[in-house]
């Protein structure tokens, strides 16, 4: 790869993330950054609202590593708490896997010169003794000032307390759940709990159940009650998402009984009758995602000022209700958003575009025009960008599905090599985000397709479920589907076709080439290659992920073994590249060691490639770098151009 083409790899990968975790409490936000990139240190930084030419403040030192590792995939690792007129701010350290806290106020003045617009008001405590699992930082606080909040020890999830006027204290558990829980949220006087739980066989949101629980004056629980109704969960599956207090009585969550996550209004008055106060049933639209990460938040704000997300087709829109009644929705460029916070009539979000990384965007309704907003946003577009197109064609079963088409920036053939992406999950999505692999290869003069096969997210829980126990049937079908609708449509060179996927995308991608010859040859970064090893080593949190995609183990023993990719690579003659870290925890390097002998003798071509240095996901610029490289030199042999 020349030095033109490292510099465009390097400047189509973003540059390490700022505004991670992001949250406003009144005019200030706070969010997770990384302040030396060698030492891959981080902390939580502060700056005024809005003031986007402020200097961060950095609130935490560098003795910390804040990070959430809950249910083996994480998600947010720390909260700030408005509390007694004072900030709360509560982590999750890594180090000492404890719980830590530390108070502040706001400055006397702010000056923006010594960036300090917060100050301590008491040093850093850490008030759990070290444990051996990991925390949630869906914390809630006490007007008795205790904290609670939800652990996993031993694979085991508690609800558990701590005494803020304490430090290294054991836990107390006051609840021991019968598997797992999350979303642990509060009333505003943290009287009412509330929280999510599910178990096997099922996934969080395939099916999971809601509960509240009334605490009394010495913090413990008094009263459980789980919600049940008949128009939403009595005789039927039904996934709840986000569970967010908006007021002392009023609880908003989304539900998918409809076939879409919809919004819903409960009225918890008394625990003894929960009540819906408003249920909202609109078909296209989702107002949740699936629960791989803790934090994920679709809704924002109080009953007098609240904003919802929702997703739209191929974008999200921005939703405000003032006391339960809609009362406007704006249309976003956004595709997706990692991170929404409310406070008043403050937004707070980062969202992602097809032609622009992510965005910072500070909202004040009080003052900005709302409808004007989006249209002003000060993107940094990328010029010379292919832009995804929609596309819809027959899958599996003739059913419609979805998937991204991008056509080649430059024409450099006289008929375009076929890049096919089988994303991973396999319950996720393509988004139409801007992705610099993508753009690299439609510089390079391909034709780029995302395909959304059955089983994908945003598309409404039949979709989802189209994947239930087909897992490496519908998603290759979909993807062969998709390719000869391109060659029918004479839009990409029909010898000369590539798939590429990751995770459960390379489980696709392999299969692919395992049946039929559609497909020229396949590129793999750390692939599910043996669903019986998945099965009895995966982590406790996709330890039933199979029984849905694949289904039990006893009965469905043959399926097992016909899907894995691992049991047929002798048969496969096509070229595959594959590249896998050897400190994935998620899938071991060692089922990809397990066939690079047989790979490199039957095919030419191949090659496996590992890193030292890298997980599930690669994070160094250089070993992307080789990636990219690797990978344009195999097409070069693979696909002869």
């Amino acid at each position: 790869m020349g030095n033109d083409d490292k510099l465009k790899v390097r400047q189509n990968f973003p540059k390490k993330r700022a505004f991670k975790e992001l949250s406003i409490i009144r005019d200030t936000i706070f969010w997770i950054d990384v302040f030396d990139e060698g030492q891959n240190e981080n902390a939580i930084f502060a700056r005024p609202f809005n003031v986007k030419d402020a200097l961060p403040q950095k609130l935490t030192s560098k003795k910390y590593k804040i990070k959430n590792n809950f249910h083996g995939y994480g998600g947010k690792s720390y909260k700030c708490i408005d509390f007694k007129n004072n900030f709360y701010l509560i982590w999750i350290d890594q180090l000492t896997k404890a719980v830590w806290f530390q108070i502040f106020k706001e400055a006397a003045s702010n000056d923006r010169g010594q960036n300090k617009y917060l100050d301590s008001v008491q040093e850093p405590r850490q008030l759990s003794k070290s444990i051996e699992g990991n925390f949630d930082s869906s914390f809630v606080i006490s007007e008795n000032n205790v904290l609670y909040g939800i652990c996993e020890i031993d694979n085991i999830d508690y609800l558990f307390s701590l005494n803020l006027k304490k430090i290294k204290q054991d836990i107390h558990r006051i609840k021991k759940f019968n598997n797992f829980a999350g979303n642990l949220s509060s009333n505003t006087s943290a009287s009412l709990l509330s929280w999510i739980e599910w178990g096997s066989p099922y996934m969080p949101w395939e099916k999971n159940e809601l509960f509240f629980a009334q605490i009394d004056f010495d913090g413990e629980i008094k009263k459980i009650k789980k919600f049940s109704n008949k128009l939403v969960n009595t005789n039927k599956n039904v996934s709840f998402f986000q569970p967010h207090w908006i007021s002392e009585k009023i609880l908003v969550c989304s539900e998918d009984s409809s076939g879409w996550w919809n919004l819903l209004f409960l009225d918890v008055s008394k625990i003894e009758n929960v009540f819906i106060e408003k249920r909202l049933e609109r078909n296209l639209i989702e107002y949740g995602a699936p629960q791989w990460v803790s934090g994920i938040t679709f809704f924002s704000g109080t009953i007098k000022n609240l904003f919802c997300l929702a997703k739209k087709e191929n974008n999200l829109i921005l939703e405000q209700y003032k006391d339960l009644v809609f009362f406007k929705e704006f249309s976003t460029p956004f595709t997706a958003v990692s991170d929404f916070s409310v406070f008043e009539n403050k937004v707070v979000l980062k969202g992602y575009g097809s032609d622009f990384f992510g965005n910072l965007l500070e909202i004040d309704c009080k003052e900005e025009v709302l409808s004007n907003v989006f249209e002003q946003i000060n993107a940094e577009h990328i010029k010379d960008c292919s832009k995804p197109e929609s596309f819809w064609f027959k899958g599996f079963e003739d059913k419609s599905t979805h998937s991204f088409l991008y056509r080649p920036l430059f024409e450099k053939f006289r008929k375009p090599p076929l890049f096919v992406r089988a994303h991973s999950g396999p319950t996720s999505f393509f988004d139409g985000s801007y992705n610099a692999e993508v753009q690299y290869w439609t510089s390079k003069g391909f034709f780029v397709a995302e395909v959304n096969y059955g089983g994908s997210s945003g598309f409404g829980k039949v979709y989802r479920e189209r994947l239930n126990y087909k897992w490496g049937i519908v998603d290759s079908y979909d993807c062969k589907a998709l390719v000869l609708e391109l060659i029918k449509l004479d839009l990409v060179d029909s010898e000369k076709v590539l798939i590429f996927g990751s995770s459960a995308g390379g489980l696709t991608a392999l299969n692919c080439l395992s049946y039929g010859s559609i497909f020229t040859a396949a590129i793999c970064k750390y692939p599910v290659l043996d669903l019986k090893d998945m099965h009895f080593n995966t982590h406790r949190f996709e330890k039933d992920y199979l029984n849905s995609l694949v289904g039990n183990y006893e009965k469905n023993h043959d399926d097992y073994i016909n899907r894995s990719p691992i049991n047929h690579i002798k048969k496969i003659k096509k070229p595959i590249l594959l590249f896998h870290g050897k400190k994935d925890t998620v899938i071991s390097y060692k089922q990809t060691l397990k066939i690079k002998e047989i790979l490199i003798q039957n095919n030419k071509y191949s090659e496996v490639i590992f890193f030292d240095n890298e997980g599930h996901g690669f994070k160094n610029i250089e070993n992307r770098e080789v990636v990219m490289q690797k990978s344009q030199e195999f097409l070069k042999n693979a696909l002869n151009i």
